[in-house]
């Protein structure tokens, strides 16, 4: 638990910091954001957004990160938290992705494409830890073995009765006969 305190807002750091930076200052983040819109509009076929609706769509989503990281940080929804952050990071991925770069800007990109998937990762893990306690398979499981251990039970006790009243009813046919 003391682990999680600690490590819960040192993994929130990075992401409150870009998500603030991002909407504070759009302007720096526009270019690659272009670059991943424009892979998502080539392939609906729509028509690419303006500068205009870039900044915008970069501000939302450096807003919603950092509260995201927020909420990660001070423990409130911490599951919900982290993945909406990987959720929100793996776009940042795809568009810092280095395949189609050329010599230094390819150099860099890898960085920040190395630097986004580690952050997408450690969200996954921060968003799946079930902080001890059992998980809903888990779960499922020992309520089916139980109910399985009921209904034997239940079948023993009319198994049981069954016998009586069989019983009872052979001494009534030879008492009657």
């Amino acid at each position: 638990m003391l682990l999680r305190r600690i490590a819960r807002p040192l993994l929130a750091a990075p992401f409150v910091y870009d998500g603030i930076q991002a909407a504070l200052h759009p302007a720096e983040h526009v270019d690659a954001a272009r670059d991943g819109s424009a892979l998502v509009t080539d392939a609906v076929g729509a028509e690419p957004l303006s500068d205009r609706q870039l900044g915008l769509l970069v501000r939302v989503h450096g807003a919603a990160t950092a509260v995201a990281g927020l909420l990660l940080a001070v423990g409130r929804t911490p599951r919900t938290a982290a993945l909406a952050l990987a959720a929100l990071t793996a776009p940042l991925a795809v568009a810092h992705q280095p395949f189609t770069s050329k010599g230094a800007e390819r150099t860099l990109r890898t960085a920040a494409f190395v630097k986004d998937l580690g952050k997408v990762g450690a969200a996954v893990i921060a968003g799946v830890d079930l902080e001890g306690r059992p998980g809903v398979t888990y779960r499922v499981q020992q309520a089916r073995e139980h109910a399985a251990r009921l209904a034997e039970s239940k079948a023993e006790t009319v198994k049981s009765a069954t016998k009586a009243e069989a019983a009872k009813l052979r001494a009534k046919v030879a008492e009657a006969v």
